[in-house]
């Protein structure tokens, strides 16, 4: 890509608002610990649960599981209200406690349903214990640093430890509000009435997302006046909680098969796992080309500063700037032209081979746009090593580094990592993923010519356009044979990436680009959320049977963050 229009920002959206000075502790924790709250909801057994096919077996053994985590959990608020100064907290405390007993209730009735009490005959799991250790322990004033609440003498400091015990306690009511909500999308009507159905009929009600609210407004309350290390303390057990409430889910045990992770069908002596992923605004904050443009203004010589006659003749700072605006400009123009000239009048039925051909004119233009960056000069003269710093500094998306360095680090996953990027510098990917001590990929991407460590102003062209990608594509599955079974996975965020996405098995659109989705549904692809088109597959999936993922479906499937991408192939 040579200078892209301005991206759509991916921050904090995801989970309903932005973080700002107005907005109470609890729902910045809430937005802060987002990628706990995601993995909870990959799990194997969350997943059967959203899809209203989890067995039997496995929905009483949860329930069993769940009495013991709901009292403790009830016990803990009777703790906290006993802490709490305020009459109005305490009255509040008293009503939460309340709809941990209503929930209690709503075990009974499964008790009564099934005739047997599967919570004295099922031996309480260690996720459990751990978990319900945790919520009593910090409820009875064992707080990491902090004296014990029997040592308490004044109502602050009693105070204090209502907020602490409200802190280990919200995370999981707004984790359970939210999944309740989230599943209530996919109950069905006509697929008969399993047990589950109660569950989520009770997390999703109006009720119960008042609780949930109230908890939150309570912790908020609480740790008004609280110093930063006790803030920093109330974050500790916020995060505790989000990850001990997925141990509780994965260990619930599953009487059947399911979609995810990805790799838990893979075969590394027999399969080949093959990750694709774009670099600009799928891996990066930033895109590369303001990054090498801007190296190149920083370290360029003023308009009046005498130059050395064995330097390179380059612009001034001042020119390059001028220059990178036109530049720039230019682009964004033209290829907003471009895309409406390849866009069909009417919405048509998925073809990949039109597709193709309406994004040859694309790759036409990409192709001039970088001849006149290079044509222009303003590329000439950048250290190789002032790159490579760049790059070690350059931020990359929440959740991406530490992806791929599960995967490259992983002796028996025999997966391979390709990165296809525009990017005019590979020097500036490969230090990227070093500083985050990521080796082990193979980056495929054009390159600066250098002349003793000084670019010369040309670049290597090797991956410029749509078309280039999918070649490069086709050439690694070429070069790989057939000898084993290729599951073919690309991660991407743009128009460019729209021919790879499609190609592979399962296509992952990150972010929020507007012109790849408005080329694509023009072009009759479909754009489903991931966590809902691994519910409709859990719902397909039967004893057996493969995932069954293919290319070419005309389906991507998209995510708002790294995250999703790592639960969903990885795990927890």
């Amino acid at each position: 890509m040579a200078i892209p229009p301005k991206p759509t920002s991916m921050a904090a959206t995801t989970s309903g608002g932005s973080v700002d000075g107005e907005e109470g502790i609890a729902r910045r924790f809430w937005i802060k610990f987002r990628r706990e709250s995601i993995f909870a909801m990959y799990t194997p057994f969350v997943l059967c649960l959203a899809a209203g096919n989890l067995k039997i077996e496995s929905f009483r053994h949860y329930i069993a599981q769940d009495v013991h985590f709901l009292k403790a959990f009830a016990h803990a608020y009777e703790l906290a209200e006993e802490c709490a100064d305020d009459d109005d907290a305490k009255v509040a405390i008293s009503e939460l406690r309340k709809g941990v007993l209503d929930e209690l209730n709503l075990h009974d009735s499964f008790v009564r349903e099934w005739g047997s009490d599967l919570a004295k005959e099922v031996t309480v799991n260690s996720a459990t214990v751990k978990y319900t250790d945790f919520l009593v322990a910090t409820a009875s004033g064992k707080v990491d640093g902090v004296k014990g609440a029997g040592k308490i003498a004044t109502p602050f400091e009693r105070t204090k430890f209502a907020a602490y015990t409200l802190g280990a306690m919200t995370p999981c009511m707004r984790l359970y509000a939210f999944m309740g909500k989230k599943f209530q999308t996919h109950v069905d009507p006509a697929e008969g009435n399993h047990p589950s159905r109660k569950w989520i009929e009770n997390y999703s009600s109006e009720s119960f997302q008042a609780s949930a609210l109230q908890t939150e407004d309570l912790l908020d309350k609480l740790s008004v006046s609280f110093t930063g290390e006790e803030l920093d303390i109330l974050e500790k057990l916020y995060y505790q909680a989000m990850k001990l409430e997925i141990e509780f889910f994965c260990a619930q045990p599953l009487h059947q098969p399911t979609v995810i992770p990805l790799v838990k069908e893979h075969n590394p002596a027999e399969d080949r796992l093959l990750i694709f992923s774009d670099f600009d605004l799928t891996c990066t904050v930033v895109d590369s080309s303001a990054i090498l443009a801007e190296i190149a203004i920083v370290t360029a010589p003023k308009s009046d500063q005498a130059r050395p006659e064995s330097q390179l003749t380059r612009m001034s700072s001042t020119e390059l700037r001028n220059t990178w605006g036109l530049l720039s400009g230019q682009y964004t123009e033209e290829y907003e032209q471009c895309i409406e000239s390849i866009m069909p009048s009417e919405k048509v039925e998925f073809n990949y081979e039109s597709l193709r051909g309406a994004l040859e004119q694309l790759s036409e233009f990409e192709k001039r746009a970088n001849s006149r960056v290079i044509e222009s000069g303003v590329l000439k003269g950048l250290n190789l090593e002032d790159i490579k710093r760049a790059g070690e500094r350059l931020v990359l998306q929440d959740g991406c580094t530490g992806f791929f360095r599960k995967i490259v680090n992983s002796e028996s996953l025999n997966a391979n990592v390709h990165i296809l990027s525009y990017c005019w510098c590979g020097d500036l990917i490969r230090s990227a993923f070093s500083a985050g001590s990521v080796n082990a990929l193979n980056v495929h991407a054009n390159e600066f010519t250098f002349a003793e460590s000084i670019s010369t102003g040309e670049i290597t062209t090797k991956v410029e356009s749509p078309i280039d990608k999918l070649q490069a594509f086709d050439t690694i599955l070429k070069d790989y044979g057939e000898d084993r079974k290729n599951l073919m996975v690309y991660i991407g965020d743009s128009v460019g990436d729209l021919l790879c996405l499609l190609k592979a098995d399962i296509g992952i659109v990150i972010g929020s680009s507007s012109s790849l989705r408005r080329v694509g549904s023009q072009f009759g692809v479909s754009f489903i959320p991931l966590f809902d088109g691994l519910v409709k597959k859990q719902k397909e999936y039967v004893e057996g049977s493969s995932s069954n993922w293919k290319g070419l479906s005309g389906n991507l499937y998209t995510v708002s963050s790294w995250a999703e991408i790592h639960a969903f192939i990885l795990g927890w």
